[in-house]
């Protein structure tokens, strides 16, 4: 027992030098706090002292102990000053990076940098500064004409907005962001959305960050976001379709393309986006958050994907049921004002906000929505897409008139205006359906045997054409038209016309066949 004791205090008196002397490392530590070591160089030297003291026993045997432990220190814990100078070595080694090798990044010739005094009051030179004007003043208006703005701005659409609504807001001069640099990225931005591509180009982009401005501005969301998640809003809505190639993910997917197989056929349009943004930001005379703070600028960074991604319509169900939810259970104050407590919840309305703006061609005037109509229809028939959504008005039904029904929920009343073009929209679509010949009865007993008749007076009902086609064909390349009225009606492949608007066989022909003869209850 005496032994047994004896050895217990001796493993105590060691274990208790071995205490006293890491007090007195850490009391060293301390008188040093305010040199010019960093907290994780302390750490790192910490880490090698026990790590030392655990090869202890092989180093008494060789010198392999150090060693080990040294080599593990030198390259594993990286000292602060072995960051930096990697930092240094980058411009030398740009080229090399993963970074650098984002296709759709391209060389532009440089655009001459304008002294403050000489920028035009637009931020572009053009000879219809008057009638740019007179669109301009409705800049905080649902349903501008962006189409204008593109034609007086020469065809500098995405440029104009953004330097106007940077102005409107300030936001210029709250991150001093030069001017020079802003319109030098934003020419450059604008250069990377591809004139060649009907719907997914420069002019939606203007669009979309326009539209988000005025969500922005909604009463129901006064003063509830920062001026950095605003301006994160405006600059996801510029990125979220540049260098867009006018094709669906799903066929970069099913094509095996670059972009596929760069981003594992996730996301992919979404994350090429959101690459080719940030990194435009890098090239000369284009860093406009140059004066953001380290934090500013990682918040800004993880606000932007999270937006740019939501817009992703494999995901528009999940964003649409978190969208419900939110509005079941939203907090208001007494002045009707939404309180987002968390940045869940923050983002979660960002998401949507932007998302909807994405989607809100069918909300506009009419005569701007059918120009819309007729852009998605050129794109989607240069890739010959054969499962596209044919119907306006099913697309309306089952995707952009729930998502902007539950957002005029969340702001309510302030969508209100919104929601009743949109419902406009959709009635004018359906009264340009061809109608059928009264069914016999024989054929009206099949159609309530198989509960697909509805009642004629239900708002929310529509037609769908079923063409017959000569021939077999193999089931790879076309969907049979019983097969694709069916991918209409389920909203899991909504992403085929993913903007709102659906294509027909030619402009002509628009209005009648935009929807069909079977009748459908939603």
């Amino acid at each position: 027992y005496l032994k047994h004791l004896q050895t217990s205090n001796e493993t105590y008196q060691k274990l208790a030098v071995e205490t006293l002397e890491e007090l007195d490392w850490c009391l060293d530590q301390l008188e040093t706090l305010q040199t010019r070591h960093s907290v994780s160089e302390m750490a790192s030297n910490k880490f090698k002292r026990m790590l030392n003291r655990e090869l202890t026993q092989l180093s008494e045997t060789s010198r392999s102990g150090n060693q080990v432990s040294e080599f593990i220190a030198s390259t594993i814990l990286q000292k602060q000053h072995d960051v930096e100078i990697l930092s240094a070595a980058c411009k030398e080694e740009k080229k090399r990076r993963p970074m650098s090798q984002i296709s759709g990044v391209r060389k532009l010739s440089p655009s001459p940098s304008l002294p403050p005094t000489c920028i035009p009051r637009f931020g572009v030179n053009t000879q219809h500064e008057s009638l740019l004007a007179e669109e301009l003043d409705d800049i905080n208006r649902w349903g501008i004409d962006i189409f204008k703005i593109a034609e007086y701005s020469g065809k500098r659409p995405l440029t104009v907005i953004m330097y106007t609504i940077f102005q409107e807001r300030d936001l210029l001069k709250t991150f001093k962001i030069p001017s020079d640099t802003f319109l030098t990225f934003l020419m450059t931005l604008e250069d990377h959305y591809h004139a060649d591509v009907a719907y997914h180009n420069n002019i939606h982009a203007a669009d979309v960050v326009q539209s988000t401005h005025v969500l922005l501005s909604t009463p129901a969301l006064e003063d509830v976001f920062t001026d950095l998640e605003i301006m994160a809003a405006l600059f996801a809505s510029a990125i979220h379709d540049v260098d867009h190639p006018g094709f669906t993910n799903q066929f970069l997917i099913n094509t095996n393309s670059e972009l596929a197989l760069m981003y594992n056929d996730a996301s992919v349009l979404e994350n090429h986006h959101l690459a080719v943004g940030f990194k435009l930001l890098q090239e000369e005379n284009c860093d406009i958050f140059c004066n953001l703070s380290k934090k500013q600028r990682q918040s800004l960074r993880q606000m932007t994907i999270d937006m740019v991604l939501a817009t992703d319509m494999s995901k528009h169900m999940n964003f649409l049921a978190d969208l419900k939810t939110m509005v079941e259970t939203k907090k208001v104050t007494s002045l009707g004002v939404l309180l987002l407590d968390n940045y869940s919840d923050r983002i979660q309305v960002l998401q949507n906000m932007v998302h909807c703006a994405d989607l809100s061609n069918p909300t506009k005037p009419l005569e701007l929505y059918r120009q819309w109509t007729d852009r998605i229809m050129v794109e989607l028939f240069r890739q010959g897409d054969r499962e596209r959504v044919k119907s306006n008005v099913g697309f309306i039904d089952y995707i952009v008139h729930p998502l902007w029904e539950t957002w005029a929920d969340l702001v309510h009343p302030d969508a209100q205006d919104i929601l009743d073009t949109l419902e406009d929209n959709r009635e004018w679509y359906q009264s340009m359906i061809p109608r059928s010949p009264s069914p016999t009865p024989e054929e009206q007993d099949s159609r309530v045997t198989l509960g697909i008749a509805g009642s004629a007076g239900e708002k929310f009902q529509f037609e769908l054409t079923l063409e017959e086609e000569d021939g077999e064909l193999e089931a790879e390349e076309e969907l049979t038209d019983k097969d694709r009225s069916r991918t209409m009606m389920d909203p899991r492949h909504a992403q085929t016309s993913p903007h709102g608007v659906a294509p027909v066989l030619d402009s002509s022909e628009r209005e009648t066949t935009s929807v069909s003869i079977l009748q459908l209850e939603t």
